[in-house]
């Protein structure tokens, strides 16, 4: 859906695939190795922009060039990262869109509480390899103590290191989950969303997709909106813009969609105020 969006809107910008303009997609899946090669084959390419998707990718990209043009998404806090001097001007090579700011992980831990208020045991999966989880994490670090929970960090980078993590951590009760938004966990989503089922976690997860894949409940940015934007950027530099003219902008756009098939399934039921605020209610 995300590429689609991406895709149309730059054809509704005047570029048309195989046409007036190449596009090489590279995944790598969360795989740092490849992410590295992969960075290295496309700058080999000269293209005239790069679009890169997420904070692991980024990493690579810088090492490998300083002179073509990137166009990220789904990357958190670019500036205290290193990849660009400043949002307003970033200077560079590098601009885009940043995803979440990472206070928000207290959000997740604030709706957790709010629909699964029994529960005060919290794993938070986040993948140690991606820079930008520490920031998450200490987000739900500061929270905690106000919600009475205690936090369980599980580092995960693949379906075995998540699938024991998930089984050790519901060996206690009262337990739930909070998954961090990075490429292990979106490859992984379906057999999260399974072995959260399968073990009665209540969980909160950062995009729509999880929940319309049968999630709890998700709290994030409208990705495909994101990529409409970067769409946009890409063609202006395109049509000459510098990169680092361009100041990354945040995401304003925010959705709260809440599973209620899932919540019966383990047995919860959400006040009625709190579904009044959702922008989704998958029933």
């Amino acid at each position: 859906m995300t590429l689609k969006a991406f895709e149309d809107r730059l054809q509704t910008l005047g570029w048309q695939r195989d046409r007036n303009i190449r596009i090489e997609y590279r995944s790598a899946r969360g795989d740092a190795q490849r992410l590295e090669s992969q960075a290295a084959e496309l700058v080999g390419m000269a293209p005239d922009v790069m679009f890169a998707v997420a904070t692991p990718a980024l990493v690579p990209l810088q090492r490998q060039t300083r002179s073509v043009p990137v166009v990220f998404v789904q990357v958190s806090d670019p500036v205290k990262l290193g990849f660009i001097a400043n949002l307003a001007r970033p200077g560079g090579n590098m601009t885009g869109f940043a995803n979440f700011e990472h206070p928000i992980g207290g959000k997740w831990l604030e709706l957790l509480k709010d629909t699964a208020p029994g529960r005060n045991r919290v794993a938070v999966l986040v993948d140690p390899d991606n820079p930008s989880q520490t920031a998450y994490l200490q987000a739900v670090e500061s929270a905690a103590p106000a919600f009475g929970v205690q936090l369980i960090r599980a580092d995960v980078r693949d379906a075995a290191e998540i699938e024991t993590a998930i089984v050790a951590f519901a060996q206690q009760p009262n337990g739930a989950l909070l998954v961090a938004p990075n490429a292990v966990t979106i490859a992984q989503r379906d057999f999260i969303i399974a072995l959260a089922a399968r073990h009665g976690l209540p969980a909160v997860y950062p995009y729509r997709f999880f929940a319309a894949s049968g999630g709890f409940i998700s709290y994030g940015i409208d990705l495909a909106d994101g990529y409409r934007q970067a769409a946009g950027y890409i063609d202006r530099i395109l049509r000459g813009a510098k990169p680092g003219e361009l100041p990354v902008q945040l995401s304003s756009k925010f959705e709260l969609v809440v599973n209620l098939k899932a919540a019966k399934a383990l047995g919860l039921s959400i006040p009625e105020a709190f579904l009044q605020h959702a922008d989704e209610v998958i029933e």
